[in-house]
């Protein structure tokens, strides 16, 4: 099975089409893992750190068949996101929703409810990030959607929802100490963010995820680091997967880019954790 991609520059209007390899979906059931709630990932193709939206961290690896195919998931431990006097996040502290790893290892997590963003490790321990009032100003349950980190070390994050359907998503960044907004990347139709990654060629993929009602359509767009060079790389039928909401992007042993992405089943038995790839061949 294989799913069109549409390699077109929206910003330009070329028609050059190509495919994305729809290399497999694995479901991770429940009972292995005994959470939901899935809203991002991070891998290197082995092993994996995930994260469920109600402030848990997963870290394990995946087992694969010889064509590269996720048949089996091992976690090798897992925690709850503690906060300082906190103690163990819960009620509108805990909706994590993006996970970026740093170049040194650091894990950064945004957060939707109480929009923010904070390190889970450190040589400190947890560090909370300074709250601009654009945070605070978010809409409740739509804000830090996506987070993402360039090779530099910048953090980017994207809310869920713009605001309006002709306004474009904005994208704030951590940078030398301070919050900017370099940047904003178009909305196209209804869909809403749910996940961002820079991949190995430096650029920002998005994952974007639209609800019509009886199941879900993904859409997977690429920009360049300052935002431009729109590319819609995958578009997914309705209810082709569950809803996706993180995206992991890495380079393959064939050299190829894959895109990894698991889905959130806000904790109901009629939807599922499942964990999809595809490959670009470029």
């Amino acid at each position: 099975m294989k799913a069109l991609v549409l390699a077109a520059l929206l910003t330009g209007g070329a028609s050059d089409q190509q495919r994305a390899d729809y290399i497999g979906s694995h479901v991770w059931p429940t009972t292995e893992h005994h959470s939901g709630g899935f809203s991002a990932i991070e891998t290197d193709g082995t092993g994996f750190v995930a994260l469920s939206d109600r402030a848990r961290i997963f870290d394990g690896r995946f087992e694969r068949d010889a064509e590269g195919r996720i048949t089996g998931i091992e976690i090798l431990h897992d925690d709850p996101l503690r906060s300082g006097s906190e103690g163990i996040m819960t009620g509108s502290l805990a909706d994590s929703e993006g996970l970026a790893i740093g170049p040194d290892g650091r894990r950064w997590i945004s957060f939707e409810a109480r929009a923010r963003v904070r390190s889970e490790t450190g040589p400190d321990g947890p560090e909370l990030l300074p709250r601009p009032q654009a945070f605070r100003d978010m809409q409740f349950n739509s804000a830090l959607e996506a987070l993402a980190i360039d090779e530099a070390g910048a953090l980017y994050t994207i809310p869920e929802r713009s605001g309006r359907l002709d306004r474009p998503f904005p994208v704030y960044r951590w940078k030398d100490g301070e919050w900017s907004l370099p940047f904003s990347l178009p909305r196209r139709g209804a869909y809403l963010v749910t996940g961002a990654d820079f991949g190995p060629d430096g650029k920002l993929y998005l994952l974007e995820r639209d609800f019509a009602g009886i199941g879900f359509r993904s859409r997977v767009r690429r920009f360049a680091p300052d935002g431009t060079s729109e590319e819609v790389l995958l578009e997914t039928g309705l209810g082709v997967h569950d809803n996706l909401e993180g995206i992991s992007v890495w380079r393959d042993d064939l050299g190829r880019i894959r895109l990894t992405m698991i889905s959130d089943d806000n904790f109901r038995f009629f939807q599922r954790t499942e964990i999809v790839e595809y490959a670009l061949d470029e």
